[in-house]
């Protein structure tokens, strides 16, 4: 009896430790690895790229400050200044920035 009370408390403490590698593998994880692409992205953006906001606005980077950057939004040419932390997607414009 005392060997098997033994084997019972070494498996209840090695669940909490299973759960949390678990957790950590299925969560956190790919969390970190998304952000790290996003900040990847976001020191690769160039003048000519078109950007999506996290608010669905559409435009062409003209220029990058800082902490910010200056879109034209279409149809009007309307310039915009967001923050950078609001951009969502950046799609770069080397083919067809002729047409």
């Amino acid at each position: 009896m005392g060997a098997a009370g033994g084997g019972a408390s070494s498996i209840t403490l090695l669940l909490p430790l299973l759960l949390i590698a678990v957790l950590y593998l299925l969560m956190i994880r790919p969390q970190q690895k998304r952000q790290k692409q996003w900040q990847q992205m976001l020191s690769n953006i160039k003048a000519g790229d078109r950007v999506t906001t996290s608010g669905g606005i559409r435009g062409v980077i003209l220029s990058i400050k800082d902490d910010a950057i200056v879109i034209r939004v279409a149809p009007d040419n309307l310039k915009m200044e967001v923050a950078k932390n609001a951009i969502a997607s950046v799609t770069t414009q080397d083919s067809a920035s002729g047409s």
